[in-house]
């Protein structure tokens, strides 16, 4: 068996064409890595809907302007994003895209993804997913794509926004984890601005980079808005502090 370098228990191991699958459970929470150093996800076994890591909290900050109908996460990993989107939203329909069956299955039997009417699972690369999808079908998409040692280069490329874009509805949001800050001049910023009426930038700790952009023009909410404190109620992942660092 593969020796994890992060700390914890190995509760699974598994590994498919693509390579390693592991699980770790240490102390309260519950991790899932490709290569024994990256987390890939991560939970509180107690609460496996709420996200722990920050970017991933970053990214459902959409859901303070528009609360999506249907959702798409591309990347479901230890399902994290589903989780926490089928947890705040109980009518939103979501479809969970990610290229690899075992972590689906991983993510189902060892971090409670749900198994509900209410999520679709697509065993399918993420560009494949995109074109079958119809124009204008989706509220929100969350691009999340990694693999065991770093991002996927789709989510740079221009033809990836176009397809996303279509795919949004008039008061659609996309929310992209970038393992390292894009260039605020280069073009993907720029095809971002053309594109999209608002574009908002969050940094994590880890120095993510989650990149916010709304088909519609929207103000910057402010941290103290009420809505803020509601959402908060229903997920406790910090909404105001998340807000106060959005750019």
């Amino acid at each position: 068996m593969l020796r994890p370098s992060l700390s914890g228990d190995v509760v699974h191991h598994t590994r498919d064409a693509v390579g390693p699958i592991m699980v770790i459970d240490y102390r309260r929470h519950r991790v899932l890595t490709f290569d024994s150093v990256f987390e890939q996800s991560k939970v509180d076994r107690r609460r496996p809907w709420l996200p722990v890591h920050e970017y991933n909290r970053a990214m459902l900050l959409p859901v303070a302007w528009h609360r999506p109908a249907r959702a798409v996460v591309l990347g479901v990993g230890g399902g994290t994003l589903v989780g926490a989107l089928h947890h705040l939203l109980p009518e939103c329909e979501i479809q969970g895209v990610d290229m690899r069956r075992e972590v689906v299955r991983v993510a189902r039997d060892y971090f409670s993804l749900p198994q509900t009417d209410r999520i679709h699972i697509t065993i399918a690369e993420a560009r494949g997913a995109l074109e079958d999808m119809a124009e204008g079908s989706a509220d929100l998409i969350m691009a999340d794509l990694y693999g065991a040692d770093r991002m996927s280069p789709a989510q740079s490329r221009r033809h990836f926004i176009d397809l996303c874009y279509q795919a949004l509805s008039d008061r659609g949001w996309l929310a992209i984890n970038y393992h390292r800050p894009p260039d605020p001049e280069g073009r993907l910023f720029r095809q971002l601005r053309q594109q999209f009426g608002s574009l908002f930038s969050y940094t994590s700790k880890t120095n993510n980079t989650v990149l916010l952009a709304s088909r519609q023009r929207v103000p910057l909410l402010s941290p103290s808005d009420p809505l803020l404190s509601e959402l908060e109620t229903e997920l406790p992942i910090a909404w105001r502090k998340l807000m106060a660092k959005l750019r």
